[in-house]
């Protein structure tokens, strides 16, 4: 079983790519810094992070595009491929990358502005009623909408 989960912050704001073709789908590049625990000589515990580069495609990486920056604070599920390519100078280069299956925030708004992120603001819906839902206008069929 090939099973990886990974908590980490965003060390840079994903790349996004598009590929080519007849169906473009989108492609993103980002790294996590996921912290490490270890024990010194002194037997105190020492601090480090592992950077691991992630790759998710399509409507995950939609997601990335949007809405992750540096600094956010995620959770990731997937799975590792590696590979190798060789170089412009001959030499042959090994990769690892964790393939994105699934991946969410790991902490709240407020969490990441008292850390010292600050989150892009979303706006507040036009369409709100005071019970907190949005008026459906006539006429929309339920097809049209995301749920049954």
């Amino acid at each position: 079983m090939n099973k990886v989960i990974l908590m980490g912050r965003l060390t840079r704001d994903p790349e996004i790519r598009y590929s080519q073709g007849e169906r473009s789908m989108a492609i993103a590049r980002f790294t996590l810094a996921v912290d490490r625990r270890r024990r010194n000589n002194d037997n105190n515990s020492e601090q480090t992070a592992d950077f691991i580069t992630c790759v998710a495609f399509d409507r995950q990486a939609e997601f990335a595009e949007k809405y992750l920056h540096q600094g956010t604070k995620m959770l990731v599920t997937g799975r590792i491929q590696t590979g190798s390519y060789t170089n412009k100078d001959g030499q042959k280069v090994y990769t690892t990358e964790v393939m994105v299956d699934e991946m969410e925030f790991a902490e709240s708004k407020a969490s990441a502005e008292n850390s010292g992120y600050t989150a892009p603001s979303r706006p507040a819906p036009s369409a709100a009623v005071g019970d907190g839902f949005m008026n459906i206008p006539d006429g929309v069929e339920d097809e049209g909408l995301p749920f049954n």
